[in-house]
């Protein structure tokens, strides 16, 4: 009988809750992240956001544990004010610092094919939501971090970009050394059969 090998957990989280003062908004989550592709599905409200915070350990639970065994994680917000007067170009190689197995050549090929070559040297309050988010996918994909956390990641993507997202997410779905988790309502149809057995269902 052939043994299947052991997946690498890189994050596992027992018993996960976060409440608010007479809220819950999660409970009793129990699941391990690993290589490959995770959806954590649910509808507005449902704890998307904060669960990946969780995960992120840049908010703590009031339930539970999260063990991260990965050694680097990515995980950022777009929107975060603090960023407006950097460069795109600037917001880049401050991401850069941070992760050693960063590609510069991933980095040069997305900023041409999510077109932002003519938007990366503005300041980032300059930039509309999807060139700011394209720039947020830009380091995501860059980083070659073992773990990153992407929140409504298509949100305001124009339809190249959004396909051409769906195929690096149909490319991390397959990666044995990296973990992609995205939080979405869902994903494109392209990608359904790619999460089974690995989504967290929070609810509509």
């Amino acid at each position: 009988m052939q043994c299947m090998p052991t997946q690498t957990v890189l994050i596992r989280a027992e018993r996960l809750g976060f409440a608010y003062p007479g809220l819950t908004l999660l409970a009793d989550l129990s699941f391990d992240i690993s290589p490959g592709l995770t959806l954590v599905r649910g509808g507005d409200g449902r704890g998307k956001s904060t669960l990946l915070r969780l995960l992120a350990g840049v908010q703590p639970p009031t339930a539970g544990i999260v063990q991260r065994r990965a050694q680097t994680l990515f995980w950022a917000s777009p929107a975060n004010p603090d960023d407006d007067p950097l460069t795109g170009r600037q917001w880049l190689a401050a991401r850069r610092a941070d992760f050693p197995a960063w590609n510069e050549q991933t980095e040069a090929m997305l900023v041409e094919q999510f077109d932002l070559s003519e938007h990366i040297g503005k300041p980032l309050y300059m930039l509309s939501t999807g060139s700011r988010r394209k720039v947020w996918l830009v380091a995501a994909s860059a980083c070659g971090a073992q773990v990153t956390l992407l929140d409504m990641p298509f949100a305001a993507l124009d339809g190249p970009s959004g396909r051409r997202l769906a195929d690096i997410l149909a490319d991390a779905a397959a990666r044995a050394d990296r973990a992609w988790v995205v939080a979405d309502y869902d994903l494109p149809a392209s990608l359904a059969g790619l999460v089974q057995g690995r989504t967290i269902e929070l609810g509509d």
